[in-house]
């Protein structure tokens, strides 16, 4: 580690500096909602136009089709992940609900599950009784940690709302990029479907160097990774429309 780097961390590690970001509120990161709604969007629209492309549809057919899926799932995914946000809320209120229950019947039960917790966590003897004793003096924090330590569960920032529109604003964004090569008239329509996998191609990538920031990944391999992954979506794409206009006829 250079001496840039070490000093950094010293820096961030001073006990102002930590106070200062323990105190912080803690917020529910939205990022991996975003490249979660940026890849399915597009992934889908990419698909749509690979496969009109693959079965001979004409770049109108291409265009309006991309659209219609780009809005349809872009709402459809926003809603499921408001829904599962809202859902995994509902059963953190119940653990806490449960928990406050759990104190009020069986305290000394509770008791010795926090002492077993911190004991797994190596600590012993008159060290082990005061922390159990101090969690356990302020019910809020005895509730808290059974929900994390026993459950397993997160305790703070879940926004329903806030993962829904991080999830469809990066759908719609992402996805409508494949599809601007097809608002191009002046474009042939296989210059239109290059420059359009051209673009998924660079959106693939920069989705995946955007996800090892969350992910901490090496960033080029990331990236690929996701480029891999989007192009054998639109791979079969192409293939499904190719064959179902060589056994249905269908196309212009």
């Amino acid at each position: 580690m250079n001496d840039r780097r070490r000093d950094a961390l010293e820096q961030e590690h001073r006990p102002e500096m930590i106070e200062r970001r323990l105190r912080a509120p803690s917020r529910h990161r939205h990022l991996p909602d975003a490249i979660l709604g940026g890849i399915d969007g597009c992934v889908t629209t990419f698909a749509v136009v690979t496969g009109a492309f693959g079965a001979g549809f004409s770049s109108t057919v291409a265009l309006v089709l991309g659209v219609a899926n780009l809005l349809a799932d872009g709402f459809s995914m926003a809603i499921s992940n408001y829904e599962a946000v809202h859902a995994q809320r509902e059963h953190l209120d119940g653990v806490r609900r449960t928990e406050h229950h759990h104190i009020d019947v069986v305290p000394e039960g509770e008791r010795e599950e926090i002492r077993q917790i911190f004991q797994r966590k190596g600590f012993t003897g008159e060290t082990l009784e005061r922390v159990v004793e101090t969690i356990c003096s302020n019910r809020e924090t005895w509730v808290e940690t059974m929900v994390a330590e026993e459950h397993g569960l997160q305790t703070v920032g879940l926004s329903p709302m806030r993962s829904a529109w991080a999830t469809f604003l990066a759908f719609m964004v992402v996805g409508a990029m494949p599809l601007v090569p097809y608002a191009m008239p002046w474009l042939d329509p296989t210059r239109q479907f290059l420059a359009s996998l051209a673009v998924a191609g660079l959106m693939f990538f920069l989705i995946g160097m955007g996800k090892s920031l969350v992910y901490h990944q090496p960033l080029l391999t990331s990236g690929l990774r996701t480029l891999l992954i989007g192009g054998a979506a639109a791979g079969l794409a192409f293939f499904t429309g190719y064959l179902a206009q060589a056994m249905f006829g269908l196309g212009p």
